[in-house]
């Protein structure tokens, strides 16, 4: 078989940084999306194994910049085998103190970027890896594709100072176990990741301020999950998940969360 490709978004830096680590790792060629910052994701580009890969630009909370992506990818790489939504934004919008513009404009931006970006490149994704062909041995290892969403347990606890940011991760469970039940037929496999705090950039002004000791008295293990604990999560379900599994939604937040 020809080696797998994929395209991860939000790969500059912490999960996604992670996530294109192991998947080179495993031989797979990546395109690395980020939104602004270059110096990250060349960075991060540099340090992969193997050749190959590429970085990529663009705003995912804007339909026609996933557009753009998705046309220079597959100019780039030709067949997509695996794409992994990560990208995402988190903000502070608490409803007890924020005025109606500011929560207004919180819930465009989350939507836009987790929700509706991730809904775009999936539809693109979907009807490229519906189209492609593949030998026998390749369809029984992999299908015709797969797409792996990061989630968040906040979709399943809420999010008290960002609900906007919860109420997108619910929206992205949806969306992925509704693509699972409409591609399996077409051997296309959807996995969703749902961490809970994570030891991330984005998260360390959290992790690290006035609210460290509070985050930490809910996880069992007596810290959050680091982001190679993630990755591995995410990268089973991109090349080694049987088919079986798609639709799945699997916790990976230290038993800080437990649903039934």
């Amino acid at each position: 078989m020809s080696p797998l490709t994929a395209l991860v978004t939000g790969a500059s830096r912490g999960i996604g940084q992670a996530i294109t680590q192991k998947l080179a790792a495993r031989g797979v060629r990546v395109a690395l999306h980020y939104h602004q910052n270059h110096a990250a994701a060349a960075a991060t580009l540099a340090g992969l194994p193997r050749h190959g890969h590429a970085i990529f630009p663009a705003d995912l909370a804007q339909p026609a910049e996933v557009e753009r992506l998705w046309r220079e990818v597959t100019a780039a790489f030709g067949r997509i085998d695996i794409v992994v939504n990560n990208a995402a934004i988190y903000e502070l919008h608490s409803p007890l103190t924020a005025d109606f513009a500011a929560w207004r404009s919180a819930w465009q931006r989350h939507l836009d970027a987790n929700l509706h970006g991730p809904a775009n490149l999936s539809l693109l994704a979907a009807q490229h890896m519906a189209a492609a062909t593949h030998d026998a041995a390749h369809l029984h290892a992999h299908g015709r594709g797969r797409i792996v969403n990061i989630s968040s347990r906040g979709a399943f606890r809420g999010e008290p100072h960002a609900p906007a940011y919860g109420a997108s991760k619910a929206g992205l469970n949806a969306l992925s176990q509704s693509l699972a039940h409409a591609l399996a037929p077409k051997q296309i496999y959807v996995y969703v990741i749902a961490p809970g705090w994570v030891e991330t950039d984005m998260a360390a002004p959290h992790l690290h301020g006035p609210r460290r000791d509070e985050i930490l008295a809910g996880h069992p293990l007596g810290r959050v999950a680091h982001t190679e604990e993630v990755a591995r999560s995410a990268v089973f379900c991109a090349l080694d998940a049987p088919a079986a599994m798609t639709g799945s939604i699997l916790d990976v937040n230290g038993a800080s969360y437990l649903r039934t």
